[in-house]
């Protein structure tokens, strides 16, 4: 892969391959942005990246965000592109289907839990801090209604959103010329929701690209670093 001499911002998205963050990255794409897609799956991605292809650059790498050595290798991308203007920490992991009451919870699932929702987006904004810090950049953490309401049956996952939360606060505080963000996208039509209520029927959800253009609301204005719910900029997704 060459780098990027065209001055594009360029963004990373982890879980890119559906949902939210593929949702993303078209939206990116439609603005021209440089792209580095993460997931797990390698022709789920493949398949992603193929249909962003057409529009702009895109760059998949396949792997696990609680590897490091994974990590290490998005961060190698980053340096080749010679720039990151936005780092969408996405990926998530639910749980086990169905969810599981706290005082019955698997503790091997809760840790895999906390690994991928809150520890793998630290060490990844650790190791892309100097690369955002450099272009002034932005750092969206992906939240969830669950980290700040107790639903039974959540509390693995919200708790560790909630963590996400706060761990997001304290970096906008250490990193005051950097826009960081925390945002709840809402209730979305997406494969992890609907394992978070099997059997049921979810079609009354929104599909993730309504909220794309809040998201995009959000990077265009740039407020003060903090959490946002994407129903606060409501005027984008209905515009």
């Amino acid at each position: 892969m060459k780098p990027d001499s065209s001055n594009r911002p360029v963004a990373l998205i982890t879980g890119a391959s559906a949902g939210l963050g593929l949702a993303l990255a078209h939206g990116l794409a439609d603005r021209g942005w440089t792209l580095v897609i993460d997931a797990r799956g390698a022709g789920p991605l493949k398949d992603a990246a193929d249909a962003l292809a057409n529009r702009t650059d895109v760059v998949p790498l396949a792997g696990d965000v609680t590897d490091p050595e994974h990590r290490l290798d998005l961060v190698d991308v980053v340096v080749q592109l010679g720039r990151l203007d936005l780092l969408v920490n996405n990926a998530s992991y639910l749980g086990p289907s169905p969810l599981q009451a706290l005082d019955a919870a698997d503790l091997d699932e809760l840790r895999r839990v906390y690994e991928v929702d809150v520890l793998a987006p630290i060490a990844l904004t650790q190791a892309l801090l100097p690369a955002l810090t450099a272009a002034s950049g932005v750092l969206i953490n992906i939240s969830s209604d669950a980290a700040v309401e107790a639903y039974e049956t959540w509390g693995g996952y919200g708790s560790a959103k909630a963590a996400l939360d706060h761990a997001t606060r304290v970096l906008a505080a250490e990193h005051p010329t950097l826009s960081v963000y925390a945002v709840d996208p809402g209730d979305l039509r997406t494969a992890m929701h609907q394992a978070a209520f099997p059997g049921e029927d979810i079609s009354d959800r929104p599909e993730p690209t309504t909220v794309v253009p809040a998201f995009l609301k959000l990077l265009d204005s740039r407020p003060a670093s903090g959490r946002y719910r994407a129903a606060e900029f409501a005027p984008a997704v209905t515009s």
